[in-house]
């Protein structure tokens, strides 16, 4: 195995950790990945690719750690059964980001996929992580997911328009911070986030493969499945973490960290390090 190839399983490795570390957690793995992809210079069309199966392997993770819920939930799908209200509620919240993905994807892609924007994002996003939190947390009136109502869901994934809109953002913290508003602790609004990670990332995964079309050689092959193995095992513990994690502490370290990365990502663009 030549050299670079040992370079680009590496760089799969680091990006699999990025990925299932980032991913759930409210710091935005598009961010994060467009950061270090630029640090490791990981750019162009397999770079797009690679990205979009790491994060089937993240989504991989929510579906074995919550596949109770999830396939008990197909058991229950009359109207007014649990199982129909997850599913209808996670629909609904989908609608906005399905739509605004659709209509300003293009743009996105052109004038915000790089390491100045994302830095704003990280940074206003984990101020007003920091206010939502202190605001709305303690005022939570739904604390299991079972009980959202289609309003709330429906708004929610209005906020999740956020990540689609300015990346770096985070789908995550944009729909814990809409979860927070419409009354759910930040359990409830955390599992609610993995849930609608699924539908959202799996059509936006293969809407993107769609597109692709490209030919692969062995050691691109062998990338893609070593970083979507990465990517999964780390999603896993990372998403099992968090939720203990919820259970006793607020979300404030993870709003410094994003405005620390934020900050100094805006001090290395000032003086063109990057």
């Amino acid at each position: 195995m030549g050299i670079e190839n040992l370079i680009l399983i590496a760089k799969s490795i680091i990006l699999g950790v990025v990925e299932g570390i980032t991913e759930f957690l409210p710091i935005s793995s598009t961010g994060h990945m467009i950061i270090v992809g630029h640090f490791i210079n990981f750019s162009g069309d397999f770079a797009k690719l690679f990205e979009i199966v790491i994060q089937l392997g993240a989504i991989l993770a929510v579906i074995v750690l919550f596949r109770n819920k999830i396939f008990g939930s197909f058991k229950k799908l009359k109207p007014k059964e649990e199982g129909f209200r997850l599913w209808t509620n996670l629909a609904l919240a989908f609608i906005p980001v399905g739509i605004f993905g659709l209509f300003f994807h293009k743009i996105i892609e052109k004038y915000l996929m790089s390491t100045v924007p994302v830095a704003w994002a990280l940074l206003v996003g984990g101020i007003w992580m920091i206010y939502a939190e202190n605001k709305y947390r303690n005022n939570s009136k739904i604390q299991d997911i079972d009980k959202i109502g289609y309003k709330e869901a429906f708004i929610i994934g209005c906020f999740q328009c956020l990540s689609i809109l300015w990346p770096g953002f985070s789908r995550s913290a944009a729909t814990i911070i809409g979860g927070w508003i419409m009354g759910l602790s930040s359990i409830a609004a955390a599992e609610f986030s993995f849930f609608l990670a699924i539908p959202t990332m799996i059509v936006a995964s293969a809407f993107e493969l769609l597109k692709s079309g490209s030919k692969l050689s062995r050691p691109e092959i062998f990338a893609l499945i070593i970083g979507f193995v990465v990517s999964f095992i780390v999603a896993i513990i990372v998403v099992a973490k968090f939720i203990e994690f919820l259970k006793t502490k607020p979300m404030k370290s993870f709003a410094v960290y994003r405005i620390f990365v934020g900050i100094i990502i805006l001090i290395f663009a000032y003086f063109k390090i990057i």
